[in-house]
């Protein structure tokens, strides 16, 4: 094989020194350059004496021989740095370049990797999305201070709007820290073009995201001692027993303002309103706490204003299957019936 774990090597597209710190397979190798590490296929790297002797002499010229051979070279030591630097949790994405018909440089595809710099291990579930769906999903664990590989994405995906969710857990839990931690990146597609413009203007090798810098703590016990509510005065009931302590729900509830207040003479047609749209927040929520089928709304006819307040409102409230407002022998017009689901 051409290259040995060790040796020093030059990657051609960014011009920048590496060395090769594993042998993937024979056709890809692992590289560190500038402490990122980052596959690399063989076509992509070479050695780096060339480079070296077009840009300076290896030598003063006076103790240069008239002809010198590659083996008279002395071999550089090479130098690995045990600093390692925390900074959190990254997801890499290293272009794979290609030259079309043109002899242009254009995008094959996306090498995707996570990079752990820091020294707890994690569980991960990742899942890769296109236009909102989850097209390729993996679980496993990353080691402290290592690279995982997750997977090649086809350049043509950019334009779906890629994303990527991944959810990380300890391997070993402690008590201090959050059972789980999720995280999403989702990437605009004239973003990442952009992006890659600028990583070949600077000679760059990866574009990088920060998942998160820190994992975080468990959530504090917001818990309130109930006695000392009790002691305050507060009502305090079991959850478990909520229903009991709730008002009875109706199933037809009627929001004439007459039905609700004794006097409103006085009142703007602004208030009577909001005491209408509030007696209805009210017994709607207490009908599905008490799983009611059904709940008939008798707002009458008028000029429609409280119908159409409340039809809106039903429209987005959850639980709700659907509603109508048809007519009936009791109600006319003036009622709208509510069907949940649960």
């Amino acid at each position: 094989m051409k290259y040995q774990v060790g040796d020093e090597i030059l990657v051609l597209h960014s011009n920048e020194e590496g060395r090769i710190i594993e042998i993937m397979n024979e056709e890809m190798v692992m590289i560190e350059v500038r402490g990122v590490k980052f596959p690399a296929y063989m076509d992509q790297i070479d050695f780096p004496y060339f480079k070296r002797f077009t840009q300076k002499k290896l030598f003063p010229e006076k103790a240069l021989p008239q002809k010198i051979y590659v083996d008279q070279i002395p071999k550089e030591k090479i130098k690995i740095s045990e600093t390692k630097i925390e900074d959190g949790v990254w997801i890499h994405i290293i272009p794979k370049f290609s030259l079309d018909d043109f002899n242009d440089e254009v995008v094959e595809s996306l090498k995707i990797y996570l990079s752990n710099h820091t020294r707890v291990a994690y569980k991960f579930v990742y899942e890769q999305l296109l236009l909102g769906e989850v097209v390729f999903s993996i679980d496993s664990i990353i080691h402290p201070f290592t690279d995982f590989y997750i997977h090649d994405i086809q350049f043509a995906a950019v334009n779906d709007s890629p994303g990527f969710a991944v959810d990380f857990s300890l391997v070993e839990p402690h008590k201090k820290k959050a059972e789980h931690f999720e995280t999403q990146l989702k990437i605009k597609p004239k973003q990442l073009f952009q992006k890659i413009e600028t990583l070949k203007e600077n000679n760059q090798a990866a574009i990088t995201y920060l998942l998160f810098e820190t994992y975080p703590d468990k959530a504090e016990d917001n818990h309130i001692q109930m006695d000392m509510l009790r002691s305050a005065g507060f009502k305090v009931y079991d959850a478990n027993k909520i229903k009991q302590n709730l008002p009875t729900a109706r199933t037809v509830i009627d929001l004439h303002i007459e039905k609700l207040i004794d006097r409103h003479d006085h009142l703007s047609n602004f208030e009577i309103l909001t005491i209408q749209l509030a007696e209805f927040e009210k017994w709607f929520d207490l009908a599905q706490l008490h799983h009611l089928p059904t709940l008939t709304i008798i707002h009458g006819v008028g000029t429609g204003k409280l119908k159409g307040e409340i039809h809106d409102l039903l429209k987005v409230k959850k639980g709700v299957k659907n509603f109508i407002n048809q007519y009936s022998d009791f109600y006319g017009y003036g009622a709208t019936e509510v069907f949940f689901e649960y």
